[in-house]
């Protein structure tokens, strides 16, 4: 048996923030907090989604991060994929998106216009 301890932490929620859950490291111990940002209203290639969360004060999720997000807040999704941060391992014109429908994550050409949601982190 092993005893964990998680600290309470007080975020504070702008307008229109949604706080999606908690994130593990891979031994299950709590990484960081994290807080969804208002959706973008339009469509945009992968870098631009890059810059449009930059620009928000927050980060494209990780897929990771993704998966809690469809798990926690699907209903704050359009039933459309949203890019990720990460690019596709093997060919760097790729990024990862994940289909807020059916939760299935795939590499999408970073040259396509999709949805982008940015997100902030806090410590666990």
């Amino acid at each position: 048996m092993r005893t964990i301890t998680v600290a309470a932490a007080t975020i504070d929620l702008q307008d229109g923030e949604h706080y999606a859950g908690l994130i593990l490291n891979a031994d299950g111990t709590p990484s960081h907090h994290l807080v969804l940002l208002p959706e973008a209203d339009k469509r945009m290639a992968w870098q631009a989604a890059v810059e449009h969360a930059k620009d928000q004060g927050g980060t494209l999720p990780t897929r990771a991060e993704q998966a809690l997000l469809f798990a926690n807040l699907k209903a704050q999704f359009k039933a459309a994929w949203y890019w990720s941060s990460e690019e596709y391992e093997g060919d760097g014109s790729y990024a990862w998106s994940q289909y807020f429908v059916s939760g299935f994550q795939f590499g999408t050409h970073k040259s396509y216009e999709g949805r982008c949601r940015a997100v902030r982190r806090f410590p666990a």
